[in-house]
C-alpha cells in the first residue's frame, strides 16, 4: 500500500487550503474589497465544489481513469491559477477563483476513493494517511503567515502557486490500485438512485450541508475578526494551527474511537461540540482561555464529522458508485453548505456584526444535530457490495 505517496498527496493538498483559506480574505481586503464582495469571492471556491466532484466523480466511476482525472486536474489548477497575477479587481479575481477552484475540487473527492480502494478491508487506517493533511495545513498556516509578516500580504499567490505545482507533481507518483469488479453500469446506477431515495441517506447529505453552512463565517470572515482584534498575521496563524493540531490528535485516535463507539455516537456528539464551537466565539471572541477552547473543538466540527461522513458514504454506497457518493458527500457539504454559508456571512457581517453572525452557526449547528438524532441511524442501512 502507498502509505507514503497517498499521505504526500493530502499533505500538499491541506497545505495549499492552509495556505488559502486563513489569509485569502485577508488579502482580498488588501484591495480594498467591501465584506460583501469578500463573502462573494470566498463563495465561488465553494460553487464549484457542487458541480465540479458530481461531473468528475462521475467521468471517473464511469470511465475507470480515475487517477487520470486526479492528475489532470491538478495540472490545470496551476495553469489557470496564474491568472491572478494580472487581477487587481473584483470581477478578475471572481473568474481565476471561479476556474481554478472548479479543477480543484474535482480532486480530493477521487483521490478519498483511490485511497480507500487500496485500503481495502482496512478502512480505519484512512485517518493515519489524512493525518497528514492536517499536519500540512498546521506547517502552511504558521509558515505562511510567518513570510506574509515578513513579505506582505501581495505575495500570497506565488507561495500559493508552489504549493499547487507541488499537488500536481505528487498526483504523478500515485499508483493506481488493484482493478475490483464492478456491477454493469445500469446497475450501478440504479444502486445509485435506490440509495438516494432514501429518507436516511437524503438527510445525511443534508446535515452535512447544515454543517458547512455552519463553517461559513468561520472560513470566510474569522481571520478577519482577529485582524479587527489587533492580531497579526502571525498570531492568526497560531490560531488557526491550534484547532488543526487538535483535529491531527483526532485523526491519530479515530481508528480507536470508531472501535469502541458507533458513527451515531460519534457524529451527534461531534454535532453538539459544533454547537458549542460557534456559541464561544459568538459571546466571547476576547476571552481567550474560551476562543482557544472553541478552537481546539475544531478536532470535532470539522475532523470528527469529517472522518465519520467518509465513513458513512463508504456505508452507502456501493464500490461502483462510491465515486459520486463522495463526490456529492463534497458538493453538497464543502459546496453548497460553504458557498450559502459564505455568502450569508459576508451578506450579514456589516450588517449584523459578528455576534450575530456566529450565533446563526451555533443554531444552524443545532438544525443539523436534531436533524441526526431523527434520523440517522446507519446500522440500519444494508451494504449493497454483495
Amino acid at each position: 500500500m502507498p502509505y507514503l505517496r497517498l499521505s504526500g498527496f493530502y499533505f500538499f493538498y491541506f497545505a495549499l487550503l492552509g495556505a488559502l483559506v486563513p489569509y485569502w480574505s485577508l488579502y482580498l481586503k488588501d484591495f480594498q474589497l467591501s465584506a460583501e464582495e469578500i463573502g462573494f469571492l470566498m463563495a465561488l471556491i465553494h460553487v464549484s465544489r457542487i458541480l465540479a466532484p458530481n461531473l468528475w466523480g462521475w467521468l471517473a466511476d464511469v470511465s475507470g481513469q480515475r487517477l487520470r482525472i486526479i492528475r489532470y486536474g491538478a495540472g490545470l489548477t496551476w495553469l489557470i491559477f496564474l491568472g491572478i497575477f494580472w487581477q487587481d479587481s473584483f470581477w478578475g479575481f471572481a473568474w481565476v477563483m471561479l476556474g481554478f477552484s472548479f479543477f480543484w475540487n474535482a480532486v480530493l473527492p477521487q483521490c478519498e476513493v483511490l485511497t480507500l480502494q487500496h485500503l481495502g478491508e482496512q478502512r480505519e487506517g484512512y485517518s493515519r494517511i489524512r493525518v497528514w493533511g492536517s499536519v500540512g495545513f498546521v506547517l502552511a498556516v504558521l509558515g505562511v503567515g510567518a513570510l506574509l509578516d515578513w513579505l506582505g500580504l501581495r505575495e500570497l499567490p506565488w507561495i500559493l502557486l508552489i504549493l499547487m505545482a507541488l499537488i500536481w507533481l505528487n498526483s504523478l507518483s500515485l499508483p493506481a490500485p488493484a482493478q475490483t469488479k464492478h456491477p454493469a453500469p445500469s446497475l450501478a446506477k440504479g444502486h445509485f438512485l435506490k440509495r438516494l431515495s432514501q429518507p436516511q441517506v437524503m438527510i445525511f447529505f443534508l446535515v452535512f450541508f447544515l454543517v458547512q453552512f455552519s463553517h461559513g463565517p468561520y472560513y470566510t470572515f474569522f481571520s478577519v475578526l482577529l485582524q479587527e482584534m489587533g492580531l497579526s498575521a502571525s498570531l492568526i496563524g497560531l490560531l488557526w494551527s491550534l484547532g488543526v493540531v487538535a483535529e491531527i490528535l483526532l485523526f491519530i485516535y479515530m481508528p480507536r474511537l470508531m472501535r469502541r463507539f458507533n458513527l451515531r455516537q460519534l457524529m451527534l456528539s461531534s454535532l453538539l461540540l459544533t454547537v458549542l464551537r460557534w456559541s464561544l466565539i459568538a459571546f466571547w471572541p476576547e476571552v481567550w482561555p474560551l476562543l482557544l477552547f472553541a478552537q481546539i473543538l475544531h478536532a470535532a466540527s470539522f475532523g470528527s464529522l469529517h472522518a465519520v461522513g467518509i465513513a458513512l458514504v463508504q456505508r452507502y454506497f456501493c464500490t461502483a458508485t462510491q465515486g459520486r457518493g463522495q463526490a456529492l458527500f463534497s458538493s453538497a457539504g464543502f459546496g453548497a453548505g460553504g458557498a450559502a454559508g459564505a455568502l450569508l456571512s459576508g451578506w450579514a457581517w456589516d450588517l449584523w456584526g459578528s455576534l450575530w453572525v456566529f450565533a446563526v452557526a451555533a443554531l444552524i449547528s443545532l438544525l443539523a444535530l436534531l436533524l441526526a438524532y431523527l434520523w440517522i441511524y446507519p446500522e440500519k442501512v444494508p451494504s449493497l457490495d454483495k
